[in-house]
C-alpha cells in the first residue's frame, strides 16, 4: 500500500505538467472565442512559440527571455489570422487551417538547426515541509513556476471576462457586434486584441512544451495538442474553471497510457498513444447531445464575420 501511495504523488505532478500546455493554449483560445473569433490555428502558433522559445533561450541562455520571445511569436503569427480575418473578412475556418499549416512549415524551417540540441528545464518550486508532504508534496509544491502560472491564469481570465468591464465589452461583441458597434464599440479592434492574446497563451504554452516538459525541438512536437485546446473550449462550454478540469483530465489520461506502457500490460504501443485523442472524440461526442447548453453558452456572433459599413 505505502508503495501504491507513493506512486500517486509522482503521478498527479506528471498530470498537471502535461495539462499546462493544453490550458495555456485552452485559455487563450477562449478568450478569442468569448469575443466572436473562431481562430483554428492554435497547433501552429503553438509550434512557432515553441520554436522561437527554444531559439533564444539557447542563443541568450535567458530562459524568461524565451518564454516573452515565444508569446511574441505566437501573438505575430496570430497577428495575420487578424489581418486576414478581421481587415481583409477571409473565411476564419479556412484562415486558421492554413495557419496551422503554415506554423507547421515555418516552425520546421527556424527549428532545422535546433534539433538535438539538449536544454536544461526549469527549476522546480521546493518548499521546506511542504515539499516533502506525502502524495501530495511533490504534486503541488514542487512543480515550476510556468505550471503554478497556468493555474493562476484560470481566475485571471474569470476575473476578466465576468468582473471588468473590458471583459464585459468583449463578451458583448461576440454575443452582438451590431449592437456593440451601435453602442460606439470599436469591434475590429477589440476581436484584433483578443486574437493576440489568444496567440501569445499559444505561444507560451507551445514554449512549455520545447523549454521544460521535454526540454528539446523536434519537429510536429505539440502532436496534437492544439485540436484538443480546441475541443477542451467547447468541452468546457466557454467557461475558465471547466478549461482547467478538462485540461487535467486529458493530461491525466496522457499520463496514463505512459504508466500503462511502463506497467508491461500487452497492449500495442499505438493504440495507448491513440488515448488522449480518442478521449477527445469521447468527449466531444458525449457533450454534443446536449445542443441546446453548447447553443447558450457559445458566443452568438462566434466565427460570423463583421465589417463597420456592412
Amino acid at each position: 500500500m505505502n508503495a501504491e501511495l507513493a506512486l500517486i504523488g509522482p503521478i498527479l505532478a506528471a498530470m498537471f505538467a502535461a495539462a499546462t500546455p493544453l490550458l495555456f493554449a485552452a485559455l487563450g483560445e477562449l478568450v478569442v472565442e468569448k469575443s466572436g473569433v473562431l481562430n483554428l490555428g492554435v497547433e501552429g502558433m503553438m509550434l512557432v512559440g515553441a520554436v522561437c522559445g527554444f531559439a533564444v533561450t539557447v542563443k541568450t541562455g535567458n530562459a524568461p527571455l524565451g518564454f516573452l520571445a515565444a508569446a511574441g511569436a505566437g501573438a505575430l503569427t496570430a497577428s495575420l489570422f487578424g489581418a486576414l480575418t478581421l481587415g481583409l473578412l477571409a473565411n476564419q475556418v479556412a484562415t486558421g487551417l492554413a495557419l496551422t499549416l503554415f506554423g507547421v512549415g515555418l516552425s520546421s524551417l527556424i527549428g532545422q538547426g535546433f534539433v538535438g540540441i539538449p536544454l536544461q528545464g526549469l527549476p522546480k518550486l521546493n518548499i521546506p515541509g511542504l515539499s516533502d508532504l506525502p502524495v501530495i508534496g511533490q504534486a503541488l509544491f514542487g512543480q515550476d513556476i510556468l505550471v503554478y502560472l497556468g493555474v493562476l491564469a484560470v481566475p485571471l481570465v474569470h476575473l476578466f471576462l465576468y468582473r471588468t468591464r473590458a471583459g464585459l465589452v468583449l463578451r458583448a461583441v461576440g454575443e452582438n457586434h451590431a449592437a456593440a458597434h451601435a453602442l460606439g464599440y470599436k469591434v475590429i479592434r477589440i476581436r484584433f486584441l483578443a486574437v493576440l492574446f489568444g496567440g501569445a497563451m499559444s505561444g507560451l504554452g507551445g514554449a512549455f512544451l520545447s523549454m521544460d516538459y521535454t526540454p528539446m525541438w523536434a519537429e510536429n512536437m505539440t502532436a496534437g495538442r492544439g485540436w484538443i485546446a480546441l475541443a477542451l473550449v467547447v468541452f468546457a462550454t466557454w467557461k475558465p474553471h471547466r478549461v482547467m478540469l478538462g485540461a487535467w483530465l486529458f493530461g491525466g489520461v496522457t499520463i496514463a497510457q505512459l504508466h500503462v506502457q511502463g506497467l508491461g500490460f500487452d497492449i500495442p504501443s499505438q493504440l495507448l498513444s491513440m488515448l488522449p485523442y480518442l478521449a477527445t472524440v469521447l468527449v466531444l461526442v458525449l457533450i454534443s447531445r446536449d445542443v441546446a447548453r453548447i447553443r447558450l453558452n457559445a458566443p452568438a456572433c462566434l466565427g460570423k464575420l463583421f465589417h463597420p459599413d456592412a
